[in-house]
């Protein structure tokens, strides 16, 4: 998991296309055209994604095509027909399915949430969660792991270059209370600091951080005024259109927000994705979405009070670390000295497994969320 590859700091998040040589990924058309106008006279060895290319079909025709990918592409029937013929691979798009299973890019939570001043069910994650459920068939399984596939490419473009520090919790923290606020306010220092949060994408203590994280710039009387617009609305139950629309009204009071990562999943389906990450990989398996997590958070962990979900995520990240060298190891920091030591006692087992280990300095108990950004953050 913690191979941290020394990469430069990313301004922001954003898919920089640098690939060059034999294989090329063009995730839009613009791109293609781009090459197409440059000069290129083949796409052999090409990784087409979720491009439009109807009305290319002369150019196409032009090109060497042997050897190129093309991953859910809209064609001409004729088109599809003589790439084949050609030489390309020709994935087709996936019928009667409410999402992209060859998308380019992560989510936004504008996306998942089109149509939610109708109704949450009129939303794409709503209609996404209900297809979910309809039952496994060859074709749902394989347009979900093509998609997830999809997901995992995206994010790997999305973090690099970036820092990125998880922030781990319980999904029942309600809004208006003081560990919502302390996990705001633990974010919006760790992003002050240029460290990038990432979170489970749900509600609770991963919300909390996420919003914490996009108000990082604005004042911390903004915050506390954000705190209070949610609380209104303190759980997505009974109503997620009004829980997501207290926060998307916060996004629209504050429009130009820090970036964070959001990494939910369609298997808890009944737990909406919080609309405060500005990108969103979200998920239909949990198991990977859960490894994914831990993989990319290279700056290290903070897990606040939380219940079974959070001390699974305690030990598979002591579990990487435990077998990791020197150089991979990333911090893990448990806030909470009561509830890590008496009322969970993770803490002592984890000192267990650190002891003669390298990891053995990188884990810490502190009480308080104000100890957190200077562990994270020391040379």
């Amino acid at each position: 998991m913690h191979q941290k590859p020394e990469y430069p700091r990313a301004g922001r998040f954003s898919r920089v296309k640098e690939e060059r040589g034999s294989t090329v990924e063009v995730e839009s058309l613009e791109e293609f055209d781009g090459r197409v106008a440059h000069g290129a006279g083949s796409i052999t060895g090409w990784h087409l994604q979720g491009v439009d290319l109807r009305g290319r079909g002369d150019v196409l025709r032009r090109l060497d095509v042997t050897g190129a990918l093309l991953l859910g592409c809209a064609l001409e029937p004729a088109d599809e027909q003589s790439l084949r013929a050609r030489g390309a691979l020709v994935f087709p798009v996936v019928p009667d399915i409410p999402f992209d299973a060859y998308r380019g890019s992560l989510y936004t939570a504008e996306e998942l949430y089109a149509g939610l001043d109708g109704s949450y069910d009129q939303t794409l994650d709503a209609r996404v969660y209900a297809w979910s459920r309809q039952g496994r068939t060859l074709v749902r399984t394989l347009a979900q792991a093509l998609h997830d596939h999809a997901v995992d490419d995206a994010l790997v473009e999305v973090v690099r270059g970036s820092r990125i520090v998880g922030v781990m919790g319980g999904h029942a923290v309600a809004r208006g209370t003081a560990p919502y606020a302390d996990a705001a306010r633990l974010a919006r220092e760790l992003t002050r600091e240029g460290l990038v949060v990432g979170t489970g994408g749900g509600p609770g203590a991963m919300e909390a951080a996420n919003l914490g994280a996009y108000l990082a710039h604005r004042s911390p009387a903004d915050l506390d005024a954000a705190l209070a617009m949610v609380a209104a609305v303190p759980s997505f139950v009974p109503s997620v259109q009004a829980w997501a629309r207290a926060a998307l009204d916060v996004r629209e009071r504050w429009p130009e927000g820090a970036r964070s990562l959001g990494i939910p999943t369609w298997h808890y389906g009944h737990e909406p994705p919080n609309a405060f990450a500005t990108v969103i990989a979200k998920y239909f398996r949990n198991a990977i979405r859960e490894a994914v997590l831990l993989h990319v958070a290279s700056a290290g962990i903070v897990f606040l009070p939380g219940a079974a979900g959070t001390v699974q995520e305690v030990f598979q990240d002591a579990c990487e670390n435990y077998y990791a060298d020197a150089s991979s190891v990333a911090p893990m920091v448990l806030v909470g000295r009561e509830h890590w030591t008496r009322t969970l006692p993770v803490w002592p087992l984890l000192e267990s497994l650190a002891r003669e280990r390298h990891m053995v300095d990188h884990i810490h108990l502190v009480d308080d969320v104000s100890e957190v950004p200077a562990l994270l953050t020391a040379p």
